[in-house]
């Protein structure tokens, strides 16, 4: 019994040392693994959440790069954005009242009816109906009611657009700097010469009877555009984001990008970074709109507030725009993300969407329509469709002219259709037969009573079933 006890390899004793050693040495990799590999990881998570953190800083100044870049440095694109200004109600009120005031400053009210020839008299009185105790007032009101009339004419837009066109380099150096020295800005202000509308009021005025207007000189009256001193402070920061242009956006997403790629959970970080892309993108938005009171309540008393705002909402139009098409783009690329994950919920979605798209092709084909040879070329192939329609979408974003929140949200609808199509045509027609064979598959096999890979041993759970 003893020579039994100590055969084999060396005994009991033996075979315990040898136990001993691996468990040592399994106790040692796991140390190893505990020390070194998480080093690695935290390592690399850092760059990953730097990189991110950047990208996500970068996206507000991307879109102000892309819209100094568009707007602000394009004359043809500044003179369309500016353009419908002219049919605003409160530039033409402005106007109207700027003309008015120059007009009136050079009327003189006392020998007004005396100049008047006695054959335009009646029509003059007529123009002005009752004087009143005040003269003063009944010209004014005539004036402007002309001058309002010529500013709400087409006249005015064209007049409106060729200035705006004339000023474009003053608008360029006043928020950027650029232009050089042949740009004149008065008293750190672009202004719109408003002469030819006080011509045409003239003429109008005299067609009316009024011709004492048309011994009114030349007049040059401004209407204040931009005040360059409210952004003069970051001017130098404003230009370098202009030079950067569309450049800066791809760098900002390149950065995110690779952040995502370097990290260890990429899905989850993905949603994250998406919604840190949109949500720093939203803080430019609340940032717009709170410079937009303090751009007004720093104005002198003068310059007409609703004018100033129109100007300001019509400038900045493409930049909101930019900003709701970023926000709504993370918003869809962060839920994208988390649908295609492995959390519960997002199984369960899953899961009705392949339900849905198989009961409607087995419905389908109980009616007699069949793919034929396509159903089992795309069921082939389906990754490669998948990923030929994401990029088909991601391409016509990029192309799109001036994409806005609800071109995204249909690009996203649309390749929601086209998978639904590519998953209809992909389906087996046997009323959830790919499901079914999977699960059969996973269970061992339908015809086999719970028999394992092999044919005719049951596996261990399928036993124990059969058993309770």
């Amino acid at each position: 019994m003893p020579e039994s006890d100590t055969s084999g390899n060396g005994g009991p004793g033996r075979r315990d040392d040898e136990l001993a050693q691996l468990h040592a040495r399994i106790a040692s990799l796991e140390a190893a693994q505990r020390t070194a590999k998480p080093r690695r990881h935290r390592g690399r998570s850092f760059l990953a959440a730097l990189l991110i953190v950047l990208g996500c800083v970068l996206a507000p100044l991307s879109a102000v790069a892309s819209w100094a870049s568009d707007v602000v440095g394009d004359t043809d694109t500044y003179v369309d954005t500016v353009a419908p200004l002219a049919s605003d109600p409160d530039i033409q009120n402005a106007v109207a009242n700027r003309v008015t005031d120059a007009v009136m400053e050079r009327l003189d009210l006392q020998t007004l009816l005396q100049d008047v020839a006695p054959k335009d008299r009646p029509l003059l009185e007529k123009a002005l109906g009752k004087l009143g105790d005040s003269l003063e007032d009944a010209v004014r009101s005539f004036v402007h009611d002309k001058a309002q009339d010529v500013a709400a004419s087409d006249t005015f837009e064209r007049i409106w657009t060729q200035a705006n066109r004339r000023v474009h380099s003053a608008v360029d150096k006043a928020l950027t700097g650029s232009g050089g020295g042949a740009v004149k800005i008065n008293d750190d202000t672009v202004t719109l010469d408003l002469g030819p509308v006080v011509e045409d009021v003239k003429q109008r005025l005299v067609d009316e009877g009024l011709t004492a207007a048309g011994k009114i000189p030349e007049v040059s009256t401004d209407f204040t555009l931009v005040k360059s001193e409210d952004v003069g402070k970051v001017k130098t920061y404003f230009r370098i984001l202009q030079l950067m242009g569309n450049w800066l956006p791809v760098i900002a997403v390149l950065l995110v990008a690779v952040g995502v790629w370097l990290s260890a959970h990429r899905r989850r970080v993905l949603v994250a970074a998406a919604l840190g892309f949109a949500f720093a993108t939203a803080v430019l938005g609340v940032a717009l709109t709170v410079f937009r009171a303090v751009y007004l309540d720093a104005l002198p008393p003068g310059v007409s507030q609703g004018a100033a705002g129109a100007v300001y909402d019509t400038l900045i139009h493409y930049l909101r725009t930019a900003i709701r098409t970023v926000v709504t783009l993370g918003v869809v690329v962060a839920l994208a993300a988390w649908l295609t994950g492995p959390g519960r919920w997002a199984t369960a979605l899953r899961t009705l969407w392949g339900a849905g798209i198989g009961a409607t092709r087995a419905a389908a084909d109980r009616l007699g329509m069949r793919t034929g040879p396509v159903g089992p070329f795309i069921r082939r192939h389906r990754r490669w469709f998948t990923w030929i329609l994401v990029l088909g979408a991601v391409l016509a974003y990029v192309f799109w002219s001036r994409p806005t929140g609800w071109v995204v949200v249909g690009l996203a609808l649309a390749l929601l259709f086209a998978f639904a199509v590519v998953g209809f045509l992909a389906a087996d027609g046997d009323a959830g037969g790919d499901a079914d064979r999977d699960d059969d598959r996973d269970s061992g096999g339908g015809d086999g009573g719970g028999k394992g890979p092999e044919g005719g041993r049951p596996v261990k759970g399928t036993e124990v079933g059969a058993g309770g």
